[in-house]
């Protein structure tokens, strides 16, 4: 009995959904946005559709070179724009979740919190093409050089230059923490500490729970109120959340806590009706852990894939 013959897929559909978390993840990483992922995802597949696929020997090869080169243009065209931002920048943030529809960008979740996220803004987009293609997806340097116009050995070489920047070069001016290895169980007990303190302005709770050097950034992108500079020590971030808990009407929703860009995290509806997100970088100290790095999202346009969330009840 002879097998039944394959369903036919004039439009390409089937490879493109097998590797369309990968394209979305290897998007994310290159240009820090989740709706500029997806997009890019979906240009891939318009120019997946309308190419010559009967010579196509690797489709992923293929697609991530579309989504690649895609991304180079939206950023070579996003330069002026960052430059103007208001504020800190930050990445939108992923959360860990596997209803929410920007899971297709956790693939390979490992490498997606916010300080590496910030590291490879760092780098050129040429570069950052080279490290995350080669690096995160596995692809050899000789299918790397052709779309970014660069010989095997120069990718090579390149890479090897952005892999001592991304050790070296300090995030935001500052040094990377060295993240505690924190339990499951562990991390959710701090970070609902840490939540409640906020909330409440229990300067007391927080003292025990921020190093001494702590620092926060906070992404309002000139859409809401947020600080415009990195706010570096224990003792200001103690009377910025003392007042901030003075000034609120009431304490914000829990809508979601888990992993935020792979940290421990959670996600709120603050009093404006508008999300907000925070994730949590932890450092041993001694016998204990303590916040080393907080990073809030507050700008709306990076937070729409969270608006639907319902409060934890």
């Amino acid at each position: 009995m002879t097998a039944p013959d394959p369903a036919p897929d004039p439009d390409g559909l089937g490879p493109f959904l097998a590797h369309r978390a990968e394209m979305i993840g290897l998007a994310y990483r290159m240009t820090g946005s989740l709706a500029q992922a997806e997009d890019v995802a979906q240009d891939a597949f318009l120019r997946w559709r309308a190419a010559d696929r009967a010579a196509v020997r690797d489709a992923r090869s293929v697609l991530l070179t579309i989504a690649a080169r895609l991304c180079l243009d939206q950023l070579r065209s996003a330069r002026a724009r960052r430059e103007h931002y208001v504020g800190v920048w930050l990445p939108e943030p992923v959360i860990d979740d596997d209803a929410a529809p920007q899971e297709a960008a956790l693939a390979r979740r490992q490498d997606l919190s916010v300080a590496i996220l910030l590291a490879l803004q760092r780098l050129s987009p040429v570069e950052r093409a080279i490290v995350i293609l080669h690096d995160v997806f596995d692809l050899p340097f000789a299918e790397i050089a052709p779309m970014v116009g660069r010989s095997a050995t120069a990718c090579r070489k390149a890479a090897g230059r952005a892999r001592a920047r991304l050790l070296d070069t300090p995030m935001l001016d500052t040094t990377t923490p060295d993240t505690a290895e924190l339990d499951t169980a562990g991390a959710a007990r701090l970070t609902d500490a840490f939540y409640r303190a906020v909330q409440q302005g229990d300067v007391d709770t927080l003292r025990t729970l921020l190093a001494e050097d702590a620092v926060a950034y906070t992404d309002g992108g000139g859409l809401r109120p947020a600080a415009l500079n990195p706010i570096r020590g224990r003792a200001k971030l103690l009377r910025l959340f003392a007042g901030l808990a003075a000034r609120k009407p009431g304490p914000a929703k829990l809508l979601y806590r888990g992993l935020v860009n792979a940290l421990p995290g959670y996600v709120t509806q603050e009093a404006d009706g508008l999300p907000q997100s925070t994730a949590l970088e932890w450092r041993n100290e001694g016998r204990g852990s303590r916040i080393a790095t907080i990073y809030i999202v507050r700008n709306p346009q990076k937070l729409g894939h969270l608006a639907a969330m319902t409060p934890i009840p």
